[in-house]
């Protein structure tokens, strides 16, 4: 028998399906797939002279986590600015844009990222609340939603904007009174005329860049990700980084379909699906079906409390229908990003229509297709009802709630949204004793991605300080749950639970190892247990200090 490629001994086998531990102490990995469970002598007995042994001295090792929601090259290239996601008040904000700008060579833009609204408390988000930090500097910052971004004045007039400008989709060059640019600019089509004259990094730069956010993905305990677009050259850089033996996280990216896409654009996305390397692959469409509340851009059943947020994100919400049903008889999964409640039903009824008009041409491909709801922030109990007959997930990201929400509703969101959709806040708990099947991951760089602190997350519903009290307890996750919606549930919406998210002889051999057992460590203690080790189709892709 040819010998292993891994050998692990004296480890805790935690079956993330029971949340109990395997009787077994030791495991093997050949060719990228568990081969072997037992006791610490047999495993010994397979180990050859290329053979990677490690005793884990009872550490425990459960099914690789998977971050169900994440943007690894876009959000590489985004966080290369200034990181303002640590800003709480507007003198944090100023303060961290002028060290920033006296570093700048003369005509320098300033990229900044994660600047949250909340910041700017019952001030309207403009630059004008910055003061004169940015004079006649040309700046572009994203707030931490990258949904909506500032742009200074040099910026604006660099890129030729003056005024408002009719879009196709729900975005917006916000204006005063006066008709004059504050400098917010709400969605893609807005933020992209100022990305279009700002200087962009070179291929290189991303690649590396990328390599590093991966990597240390790898030692947070990350084994793969489903990364929620494809846009510009990241299937290049993905190519690029395993052909060089650099991409530690087995990835499964779904690229955006925009609400301007025509047939022939829907028909391309399908022949794209199942191209990739070892380990990355395209699978499955990202859709918008709104924005988001705190830009007033999400899609309410009943305007916010500003009478914003009032549309879809496609203009014609119909067309969105077609091309799911479309999309479903392809056989191709669809990610739809879904925040208000109006959009999030819209989605289940565009589903339900697919599953009922638009089987899918191969025979037994309707169980494969596995749709799924992003994001999922207030919703009523009737929607929260739908989703496990329909067979659709919930791809929700708890740290969203607790990092930029609060339990009085004194927030942004929960302004806009007024105090009865604010009390169903990230609907959890609700959604899982429905039946959905609740994927969690991080939204990175929206939120920070280490998986622990997601996962504490669920379980206490509090910024990661701790300095707040939880928003919605009731909706928390039980310690397995929140394991399970980063390892057996990201199988399950991937259409792999027969070969992914177990501890099983077979499946493949993506590990993470932690010094100790998940469920038993408090929640207030969770996001900073030791990661001992990272396995991806049984290469050590993070290996700690202590072993």
């Amino acid at each position: 028998m040819p010998a292993a490629d891994l050998v692990l001994l004296s480890a805790r086998l935690l079956d993330p399906a029971t949340g109990g531990v395997l009787p077994h102490t030791a495991l093997a990995a050949r060719d990228g797939r568990i081969s072997f469970l037992g006791d610490d002598r047999e495993a010994r007995a397979l180990a050859g002279p290329g053979t990677t042994v490690v005793d884990l001295r009872g550490a425990v090792v459960t099914a690789g986590l998977t971050d169900g929601h994440l943007h690894p090259v876009s959000g590489a290239e985004r966080t290369m600015g200034v990181d303002l996601s640590g800003c709480r008040d507007l003198d944090a904000v100023r303060g961290a844009l002028a060290e920033a700008v006296r570093t700048l060579p003369p005509g320098g833009w300033l990229r900044g990222w994660g600047l949250d609204p909340n910041a700017f408390g019952t001030a309207p988000v403009g630059t004008a609340a910055l003061g004169p930090v940015l004079d006649g500097v040309p700046a572009f910052i994203d707030l931490f939603d990258a949904h909506s971004a500032l742009a200074s004045a040099r910026a604006l007039e660099l890129a030729g904007i003056d005024g408002p400008r009719p879009f196709g989709q729900s975005s917006e060059i916000v204006c005063d009174a006066d008709g004059r640019p504050t400098g917010l600019l709400l969605e893609d089509a807005a933020c992209a005329l100022v990305e279009a004259v700002a200087p962009r990094p070179t291929e290189a730069e991303v690649r590396a860049r990328t390599a590093e956010v991966l990597h240390a993905m790898a030692a947070s305990g990350l084994t793969g990700g489903h990364a929620m677009d494809a846009n510009g050259d990241s299937l290049a850089v993905y190519a690029a980084l395993e052909a060089e033996d650099a991409l530690p996280l087995r990835l499964r990216i779904a690229p955006w379909c925009r609400p301007e896409a025509d047939d022939d654009a829907v028909a391309g996305l399908v022949r794209l699906q199942g191209t990739g390397g070892a380990l990355w692959q395209v699978a499955g469409v990202k859709l918008f079906m709104d924005g988001t509340i705190d830009n007033g851009t999400a899609w309410l059943e009943t305007p916010d409390c500003h009478g914003e947020s009032a549309h879809a994100h496609w203009p014609d919400p119909q067309r969105y229908t077609q091309v799911v049903t479309a999309l479903h008889r392809a056989g191709v999964p669809t990610a739809t990003h879904a925040i208000g409640d109006a959009a999030v039903r819209h989605v289940l009824d565009s589903v339900a229509k697919a599953q009922a008009e638009g089987q899918p041409q191969r025979p037994g491909a309707a169980r494969a297709v596995r749709h799924r709801v992003e994001h999922v922030e207030t919703v009523p109990d009737d929607t929260v009802r739908r989703f496990a007959p329909l067979g659709v997930a919930a791809s929700m990201q708890p740290t969203h709630c607790c990092e930029f929400t609060r339990a009085d509703h004194t927030d942004n969101w929960s302004r806009r949204l007024g105090e009865e959709r604010a009390g169903r806040a990230f609907r959890c708990r609700d959604l899982w004793e429905a039946g959905a099947r609740i994927v969690l991951g991080s939204d990175w760089p929206i939120a920070p991605y280490p998986p622990l602190e997601v996962m504490a997350g669920a379980r206490h519903r509090r910024p990661a300080d701790l300095s707040l009290p939880p928003h919605g307890p009731a909706q928390a996750l039980t310690p397995l749950q929140a394991l399970q919606g980063m390892t057996v549930s990201a199988a399950w919406a991937a259409g792999e639970e027969a070969r992914a998210g177990a501890i099983s002889v077979g499946h493949r051999a993506d590990l993470t190892v932690l010094a100790d057992d998940p469920l038993a460590v408090a929640d207030t203690d969770l996001a900073d247990l030791p990661v001992v080790l990272t396995v991806v189709g049984g290469r050590v892709t993070y290996r700690g200090t202590d072993v």
